[in-house]
């Protein structure tokens, strides 16, 4: 079986597929006659894209390896305010990249005096300067690592002085919806210290993750109003990836962890009717958060896993992925990477129109995916690499 006792290859390889799959439609905005089911929906839509269940898949997944991530700093001696430090600093990570990538789209270039292309990749410079995995050294390199980090701090906090936007020019950087890596890092902030201290209990595990549901629920049918990000949407996604991994520690045989792809099956489809069912109370909305969104795209979620544990960690087929490997080990850094992508080649080219319209764009666009997969490899054996 191709797992260890502290690392589920399966986690990597669907963080993996999610990363690209992420890539490969938020290039869909460079494209034209593009199929509506594979974009997002709008907000007072009653659909679901595919576009819509991809930053689901990457906060289950998000969820799913928390225990794992947790129980190894146990193993390795940390104490539990050693612990909370770290998801700390992790958290407030996430909520900084966040913060300044959600904002781009507001920056008055005439006030503010520079480009958002420039403003991109000053502000990536910035984010790996500060969290790029640098060598342990003792000698002056130390010293060199940290002057680059505060480098790297200095950078952003210029970025934020000089930032100005709105349509006059008088706003400030303000967290709005927090963008994709704020919203993950919010959700780690609030799931994984609940996982730390509940973590002796699988049924009081169970249990967070139908108040989170519940609290959804809520939240949309209008009983109680929760100042979550999301409502407890987000923190649902995570719990059904904690809830994957506990049933993971429960199989404990051979013959079990064959049944193992059988008990994702059914809880997905378990997932799906309730969330066909909730449909006739809340329309399918990520952009709302509904319940109906959570709960489909948890079921598809588990089925996904399903399919993935079978062939990666019970036929031992996980080289099939590795192609696609650093989206699933640098996944930070391949999310960083299109944003001076998109900044770079606009100052230096621009593609036919053939290569951006219907299947062969959507063809442009995944092989787009596998280049950035591709420059992450790159970086990563260049020293390169963001780590949180």
């Amino acid at each position: 079986m191709n797992m260890t006792q502290n690392r589920i290859f399966s986690i990597d390889v669907f963080r993996a597929i999610t990363m690209l799959l992420m890539i490969f439609v938020n290039d869909l905005w460079s494209l034209t006659g593009v199929p509506l089911w594979l974009e997002h929906s709008r907000a007072d839509q009653d659909f679901l894209g595919f576009s819509d269940i991809v930053f689901p898949s990457f906060l289950f997944i998000v969820g799913m390896a928390i225990p794992y991530a947790i129980r190894n700093r146990i193993a390795k001696g940390d104490s539990h305010l050693q612990i909370l430090q770290h998801i700390a600093l992790r958290s407030l990570a996430l909520l900084v990249m966040g913060f300044f990538t959600v904002n781009i789209s507001d920056l008055n270039v005439e006030a503010s005096g520079f480009s958002r292309e420039l403003f991109q990749i000053l502000m990536v410079a910035g984010f790996f300067l500060i969290w790029n995995v640098y060598p342990k050294s003792e000698d002056w390199k130390k010293y060199l690592f940290i002057g680059l980090q505060l480098v790297g701090v200095l950078l952003l906090l210029l970025l934020g002085y000089f930032f100005k936007g709105g349509k006059d020019g008088s706003e400030q950087m303000s967290p709005q919806w927090w963008g994709i890596l704020g919203l993950i890092g919010w959700t780690y902030l609030i799931s994984a210290p609940i996982y730390l201290f509940a973590r002796k209990s699988s049924v009081l595990l169970l249990l967070f993750w139908f108040l989170f549901t519940l609290l959804n629920i809520s939240d949309h049918a209008g009983w109680l109003k929760t100042p979550i990000p999301g409502g407890g949407a987000f923190e649902g996604f995570a719990f059904a990836g904690i809830a994957a991994s506990l049933l993971i520690d429960k199989v404990t045989t051979s013959e079990k962890r064959q049944k193992l792809p059988i008990y994702y099956i059914g809880i997905g489809l378990i997932l799906l009717i309730s969330g066909l069912v909730l449909r006739n109370f809340f329309i399918i909305s990520k952009i709302q958060a509904t319940p109906t969104w959570v709960f489909l795209c948890n079921g598809m979620a588990f089925i996904f896993l399903a399919v993935i544990f079978f062939i990666v960690d019970l036929k031992g087929k996980s080289g099939w992925f590795n192609f696609i490997k650093p989206a699933g080990t640098s996944t930070l850094t391949c999310y960083l990477i299109p944003y001076l992508y998109y900044s770079i080649a606009t100052f230096s080219f621009t593609l036919p129109t053939f290569l951006k319209t219907g299947t062969v764009g959507l063809l442009k666009s995944f092989i787009y995916a596998l280049i950035i997969i591709g420059i992450t490899a790159i970086l990563g054996k260049m020293k390169i690499k963001l780590k949180i």
